[in-house]
């Protein structure tokens, strides 16, 4: 039987993640109109989507394959990846979608949102994973560790469009969820159609995830290759896209109406997402001595409290106004 390696650091941040992913659950629970099926988009999410894809990576990064990836050993795994990778990006999109349904704004701009959100999260989290690598009984292990292609464009060590992957990547579960959402309503909430429907958004999240469709928004391929810096081009015109869409969402629609308040108390698990992990990855990358990539881990924290903080401001504002003058 071969050495187990367990980093205390890894066993704190996995900790972390599933007390807040089982708080999650209860806030589901208590808070969803159909909790049940919104489970089941978790379960699928986190198994049949997200640990789908990432057990690819890995495993095509173990077999010396440039451009994929690796993982550290973790409390619990998917097979080759920490189940709180996927849980985590659950909790991202979950609670990026679960904020914008408090605001009546179209949901064709809810996918790049979603994606915008997640990309920013990634910039908070992927920058302190790639520098924690420790000595230990099995040789150096790093908590994740890319191997990118000779020339290719990176970011402290990972490809550009990683991070411009997370745009797509909760784009095309927000699409596709929301689609079965709308399908379900239609068809009377039927209990079938409800379990069915987080099954088949797994799967068409995951054929649109390996189609030529992704490459075309990293880098524009097949007309450009991936050493070139139409990673950059793409990362930063995809950003200011998705950033106009934000604007225009929340500044054209979230007066017309709010139609739930948020409350810091009860939402909990939705602001810890947000605001919480990005500030334990900024401290475990002060503990770490990570000070060369602080300034962006700090960035995306900020900028994640701000459209917290920036959204819970104007519903309180909305909700007090309503109080004071009610319309008939």
């Amino acid at each position: 039987m071969g050495n187990i390696t367990l980093v205390p650091v890894w066993i704190i941040q996995d900790i972390l993640v599933l007390i807040i992913a089982t708080l999650m659950i209860f806030y589901i629970i208590d808070n969803e109109e159909r909790p049940k099926i919104v489970l089941m988009q978790f379960i699928c999410f986190v198994f049949f989507y997200a640990a789908a894809f990432e057990n690819v990576a890995v495993f095509m990064g173990s077999i010396g394959k440039e451009g994929f990836y690796s993982y550290g050993n973790s409390i619990l795994m998917i097979f080759n990846v920490p189940i709180t990778v996927p849980i985590i990006e659950f909790l991202i999109v979950y609670s990026t979608l679960r904020v914008l349904k408090t605001i009546n704004i179209p949901s064709w701009t809810k996918p790049f949102i979603t994606g915008l959100t997640a990309m920013i999260f990634d910039f908070s989290l992927d920058p302190v994973a790639v520098k924690q690598i420790f000595q230990t009984s099995e040789g150096i292990i790093g908590r994740w560790s890319y191997y990118p292609i000779p020339g290719e464009p990176v970011i402290y060590g990972e490809p550009v469009m990683n991070f411009t992957g997370w745009i797509y990547i909760a784009g095309y579960w927000t699409t596709f969820i929301l689609i079965g959402e709308w399908w379900h309503k239609k068809k009377g909430y039927s209990n079938l159609i409800g379990y069915i429907y987080p099954i088949l958004a797994s799967i068409l999240s995951l054929i649109c995830l390996v189609s030529p469709i992704s490459n075309f928004i990293n880098y524009m391929g097949p007309f450009f290759t991936r050493t070139s810096n139409m990673q950059w081009i793409m990362l930063i015109s995809l950003s200011v896209i998705t950033l106009g869409i934000l604007v225009l969402a929340f500044v054209k629609f979230w007066d017309r109406r709010f139609v739930s308040s948020l409350n810091y108390r009860k939402d909990f698990p939705i602001m810890f997402t947000f605001l919480g992990f990005p500030l334990t990855n900024t401290l475990f990358c002060v503990i770490g001595g990570y000070m060369e990539v602080l300034w962006l881990v700090v960035l995306a924290e900020l900028l994640l409290l701000l459209g917290w903080c920036g959204i819970y401001i104007l519903n309180k504002k909305f909700f007090l106004r309503n109080e004071e003058y009610p319309t008939s």
